[in-house]
């Protein structure tokens, strides 16, 4: 069964289920804005992408940004994913991340897309 995100109830009082597609979209999410040290049986788990909303925008933290979560969800999610391309913009206050990528399963290319400290994109 896969837990879904954010955690929560089904109809019947037990621990929400997602299917599988839409859980990769879920741990995606996870892996981006979890901080490293925030898990404690995981200390290395996730990218801290969130700390990023209040860092100056620059082209070279834009492509640091891109190679971190790049290489945080391929250490992570190699088994389920196949990432093409990270795009992270600082707009409005808001941190906007798209991920496209290829389901592995599938072999379908998908494209995830993420806002933090806004409305999602």
């Amino acid at each position: 069964m896969n837990v879904d995100f954010p955690y929560g109830f089904d109809a019947g009082g037990r621990t929400a289920a997602a299917e599988r597609d839409p859980h990769i979209r879920d741990m995606i999410e996870q892996v981006l804005f979890t901080s490293p040290g925030e898990r404690v049986n995981r200390p290395t788990f996730g990218c801290g992408l969130a700390q990023l909303v209040f860092a100056p925008n620059s082209d070279e933290l834009a492509a640091a940004t891109q190679f971190l979560v790049q290489g945080a969800l391929q250490q992570w999610l190699d088994d389920l994913i196949q990432v093409e391309e990270v795009l992270v913009e600082n707009r409005d206050s808001a941190l906007h991340v798209a991920v496209q990528y290829v389901n592995r399963r599938t072999q379908q290319r998908e494209v995830a897309r993420f806002a933090h400290g806004g409305t999602s994109a």
